[in-house]
This record gives C-alpha cells, structure tokens and sequence, in this order.
C-alpha cells in the first residue's frame, strides 16, 4: 500500500515539474515574440519597359506591415537627381499597406537604365530596403560617348582632337550640318560615315587656348524632326608638364630612432627631352641624390635622414631644382614633420612607382 501511494507521488511530482518547465519556455516565447513591424512590398523591382527619352517614369511602390508593431518609414533616398520621391506613407499599422510614389526623368539618359531608391525604416526585417527601377530608353540620335574628353597639355593642346559618333535610330533621311562652339578654343568638323545613318563629328582644341575656360558645347542642325538640334558636350583636362610624386616628403615628428630613406620621383609628360639641374637642399644634415633613370623622361631623388635627425621647429626645409621647362622652370619639394604637415593642412598625393610608371611616355603620344 505504502509502495503504490510513493508511486502516486513520484507521478504528480514529475507532472508538476514537466508543467513548471512549459510554463518557463511559455515565459521565454512571450518575450521572444515581442511586438515588431515588418516591411514587404508588393513588387520592389519594377521595368518601366521602352521610353522615348524626355519621358517621365511614375511608379507607386505598395508596400505592407506584416509584423504586429507599428511600421514607420523614416526615409527614402533616390540614387540621383534624375529620380524623386513624392509624398509618402509615414505610419503603417499591423495589416495595413502604405505607398511610395516615384518619378524618373528621362531627359539625359538614353540605352538602358537602372535607377534605386533606398528606404529606411524601423522594419525588423530590412530596415533598409532598395527598390529598384530600370528601362530602355529610346533617343531618335545616339551620341557616343556622350561627353567629348581632350586631355591636353601645353605641347599638345594646338592640335589634340577626339571623335564623337551620331548615330540616326529613325527610318527617316538625316543630314547633321553647321556645328557651332560656344567656346572660342574649341571647333568641330563633321564627317559622314554612312550615308542617312551615322556622322563623325571630330573635335578638337584652336590656339590659343584658353585654360582657364576648358569646357565648351558644340551644337549642330538636324534634319529630323523630333531631334532638329544635336549637341556635344566637351571637356578639356589640362595636364601637368612634369609629375611629381609625392609633391612632399613627411617624416614622424621627433628624432629620429634610425636611418631613413624617401624617394620622390619625377616624369616629364611632354615630348622634348627634360633635363634637371642645381638641385640645392637648405639642410647639411639631410643627404640626396638625383639619378636620370629614364634619359630626358623619368628622375629619382633619394633623400637619406641620419639616426637622430630632428626637423627645426621652425620648420622651411626645401629642395629646389632648375628645370629645362620654360612653363615650369622651377620645382620645389618641401620637406617637414608629420605634425607639422598635419597642421598646415596641406593634400599630399602620393603614386607608387609602379603607378607612376604607367604615365603616357612621351614616345606614345
């Protein structure tokens, strides 16, 4: 009798504590499950298909609160000023939709697109989420490339050109004559390529060139109707004569613990030869020399600081150069503390030289 009665006891026992064990992960359920939003749109990718450039694109983006906690839409950034967002659904409660509207404009783009949107929000799941839009747009003339680019320098800048190519998408007859610079230094001739389909329009800079104004819109008479006018924009970027890299030497401020080396380097990117002369340093303690390593093209200068070396606070070191350059006849290398370099504020640009190395050779051009 005692047995069975020890036996009942172990059963309720064990039954109380297998319902003390699911009333515990029921606690811990309860907190995992707190109340959260959700975000899922409709369709985050949409295809407007083909347009004529100039159209606009309006889409609205549908989008649901599938959590059980308010959703709220903190943000929504277009990739760039072609495409907008108008106003949206801020607040969106458990099981409700809201809406993002957004228009893209067409008016510069042609070939196929792919613009995004990035909203943000305090959606458990994405709290940042990027819609998608993207299309073909279609122009009656193609101008490839769109931007005419002349890298220039003072030998080549009197006779540097490049080629834009107008291409007619109609099934119409196409003439492109007249084109006319709005920047004096700049002129155009147009050649055909194929006959009612596709023209060269060869652009290039005229003496004297104006440095200061390197940009320029060429503009030409079309004979289709839906593209009467065709233009070209055009870019000029004047290069440096010589290179040097880097344009300083910083060292850590304080005294040196060792023996330091830095090497500078300069290349010359004009055809006639460069040649270097009475290179001078206001420093006794600092040493350096200067090899040709490539005749007339590419020098080295290799500075060696003494163990113990210390910049003067008041600073001013310099190395200076003479230059067979009339543009440049001068080149001046400052030399200074890492502090002190910091303090000024001023950018150095440094090129390894391997990256240095694939500068155009003067032999190239």
């Amino acid at each position: 009798m005692k047995s069975l009665k020890a036996s009942a006891w172990t059963l309720v026992l064990a039954a109380g504590a297998t319902l003390s064990a699911f009333g515990a992960e029921g606690g811990d359920a309860a907190t995992t499950n707190a109340p959260e939003p959700q975000i899922q749109f409709a369709d985050p990718d949409y295809d407007f298909g083909r347009i004529n450039s100039g159209e606009s694109v309006k889409h609205t983006f549908v989008f649901t609160n599938t959590g059980n906690a308010k959703l709220e839409i903190s943000a929504v950034h277009p990739s760039c000023g072609c495409t907008t967002a108008g106003e949206w659904t801020k607040e969106v409660a458990p099981g409700q939709t809201g809406s993002i509207p957004v228009q893209f404009n067409s008016g510069s783009y042609g070939g196929v697109v792919h613009k995004t949107v990035t909203v943000t929000s305090n959606a458990k799941n994405q709290p940042s989420m990027v819609l998608q839009l993207h299309g073909n747009i279609w122009k009656a003339v193609d101008v490839n490339p769109q931007y005419a680019v002349l890298q220039v320098n003072s030998e080549s800048v009197s006779n540097s050109t490049v080629s834009v190519h107008v291409v007619n998408n109609t099934d119409q007859p196409f003439t492109l004559t007249n084109p006319v610079s709005n920047n004096k230094g700049i002129a155009a001739e147009i050649k055909s390529v194929k006959e009612d389909k596709e023209y060269e329009v060869v652009v290039r800079t005229v003496p004297p060139f104006d440095p200061a104004n390197t940009q320029g819109l060429i503009t030409m008479q079309s004979t289709l109707s839906n593209a009467p006018t065709v233009t070209v924009t055009v870019l000029v970027i004047m290069q440096p004569s010589i290179v040097v890299s880097p344009d300083r030497v910083v060292l850590p401020a304080g005294k040196l613990a060792e023996q330091t080396t830095s090497t500078v380097l300069i290349r010359n990117q004009l055809k006639a030869p460069l040649k270097l002369s009475d290179a001078q340093l206001n420093s006794k303690a600092v040493k350096f020399e200067v090899k040709e390593t490539e005749p007339g093209v590419a020098f080295t200068i290799n500075f060696t600081f003494p163990a113990g070396f210390e910049f003067p606070a008041e600073g001013g070191l310099e190395l200076t150069v003479k230059t067979s350059n009339e543009r440049t006849p001068l080149i001046k290398i400052p030399l200074s503390a890492a502090a002190e370099h910091a303090a000024a504020g001023a950018p150095t640009v440094t090129l390894s030289p391997r990256a240095l190395s694939t500068l155009p050779s003067p032999q190239s051009k």
